[in-house]
């Protein structure tokens, strides 16, 4: 397919900061759709770094992990030649746009979004101005691409909100410029818990790496985590195991390794311990991840070829955001660069 006929696509946009380590619940919530919906849109997917720095990071972990991610982007099976794939700094046009729209956002907006506030609380020690100024730099991520769909969780669904705002008074305030974003709400699917506490979602930036379920954990690590993960009172799988926190959780991610239901697995296995069914979802996860963690290895072993991908990616991606942001320049009253 030509590129000018991808463009032709609607196009979809996401990101993920490159911290922590890529859980079964961003595979379940995020990269499985991604992957789902390449036929029919063009997928924009970012390793969104320059969000990562708004706490501090190690520099050689964060280069890593940048690499890491993209490669269990493809190794998702997000296919490069039908999407863009690349790592924000890499753009240059994501920190240059989100200056300009830093001007275009309020203050009371910023003291509104509630991310800030549970970050500060959990970063009290460094409180920075990139950590509050950060869904300006999230809408420039979006409104760069002319994006028309956006998929959003709970914990983003408020700076979505934001950048429809702030796109709607830069189009206001001069003339059409940013499309507006619609949010993609995917149907309802599973929802991957903590395994330490169920009551918490699985996240990959959690401290305790007891409480989810790497993509790239090996399998003895993947065994322990199944049979360390919290249950309940009860000893044995019945037809209301579901509607328990514990194993409700375990019968949820068994039915997204086999593409059933946590009330067909609960049927399954009625009447059996505890014990033999973590032995049961411990076998699935290692079988689910194998062929996952095979291609990653293999990528991560040839860096020309990752690094070829993303550089391709941010040579597609400048050229996109080019043409929206001398669009931006004019509108503002920015003077052009001289022609040689």
């Amino acid at each position: 397919m030509d590129a000018g006929k991808k463009d032709r696509k609607p196009i979809l946009l996401s990101g993920i900061q490159p911290s922590g380590h890529l859980a079964l619940g961003n595979y379940v919530g995020a990269m499985r759709n991604w992957v789902n919906l390449q036929e029919d849109y063009l997928g924009i997917f970012i390793v969104v770094d320059l969000h990562a720095i708004t706490v501090r990071q190690k520099p050689a972990d964060l280069r890593n992990r940048c690499l890491s991610f993209a490669a269990q982007y493809l190794a998702a099976g997000i296919d490069p030649e039908e999407n863009v794939i690349f790592i924000q700094s890499h753009v240059p046009q994501h920190a240059e746009l989100s200056w300009v729209l830093n001007c275009y956002t309020y203050m009371g907006e910023l003291n509104r979004m509630t991310q800030f506030k549970d970050k500060s609380k959990r970063h009290d020690d460094n409180i920075n101005a990139g950590l509050y100024s950060y869904p300006a730099l999230m809408a420039a991520d979006i409104l760069l691409y002319q994006t028309d769909l956006v998929p959003v969780g709970a914990d983003q669904k408020q700076h979505l909100e934001l950048t429809r705002d702030i796109a709607n008074r830069f189009n206001n305030t001069y003339s059409p410029t940013f499309k507006v974003p619609e949010p993609f709400i995917p149907k309802a699917g599973a929802r991957i818990m903590s395994l330490q506490d169920a009551d918490k979602k699985m996240s990959k930036s959690d401290d305790n790496e007891n409480n989810y379920i790497s993509l790239l954990d090996p399998p003895d690590v993947l065994r322990r985590k199944i049979k360390r993960a919290v249950t309940d009172s009860a000893r044995e799988i019945t037809p209301d195991s579901v509607n328990s926190s514990g194993i409700g959780n375990l019968l949820t991610i068994y039915s997204v390794l086999n593409d059933s239901t946590p009330e067909s697995v609960a049927q399954k296995f009625e009447g059996q311990m505890y014990s033999n069914f973590k032995g049961e979802l411990a076998d699935s996860l290692v079988a689910f991840l194998e062929p996952f963690q095979d291609k990653y290895h293999k990528i991560m072993s040839d860096k020309t070829y990752l690094t070829g991908i993303l550089d391709e990616g941010a040579e597609r991606a400048k050229y996109m955001a080019s043409r929206t942001l001398s669009k931006v320049h004019r509108k503002i009253g920015l003077v052009a660069p001289g022609r040689k």
